[in-house]
């Protein structure tokens, strides 16, 4: 079990893309915090960045969070991107197969231009 909180940052742009820097373990214990901070009044953005620099940990109940707000954003013909995406999280992501579905940029720069 994680000892460790999920720390969230948020912040909009001037294009309306929300940027949102996540600190921390996201498993069962944090998983509702995830995605109360990838939500918007109860809905997902549909256009957002994530900054995954400081995520210490992800299991896979924090990959349901990201498929869904994945799909919402799609749906809405928007994305969801991942930078700074740590090695460990990084590994998470390609065995699930997600790497396929949402962009992983190394910078914020390259996410919020790509």
């Amino acid at each position: 079990m994680s000892q460790t909180r999920l720390t969230v940052t948020r912040q909009i742009t001037t294009d309306g893309v929300h940027l949102i820097a996540l600190a921390g373990d996201i498993d069962h214990t944090t998983a509702e915090a995830f995605r109360q901070a990838l939500t918007t009044d109860g809905s997902y953005p549909r256009h957002t960045v994530l900054d995954f620099r400081d995520v210490t940990f992800m299991d896979s109940t924090g990959v349901n969070v990201l498929i869904a707000a994945n799909n919402t954003a799609r749906a809405r013909n928007g994305w969801l991107r991942l930078a700074r995406t740590p090695t460990l999280v990084l590994d998470v992501l390609h065995i699930v197969g997600l790497d396929d579905y949402i962009g992983l940029y190394p910078t914020l720069n390259d996410a919020l231009a790509a």
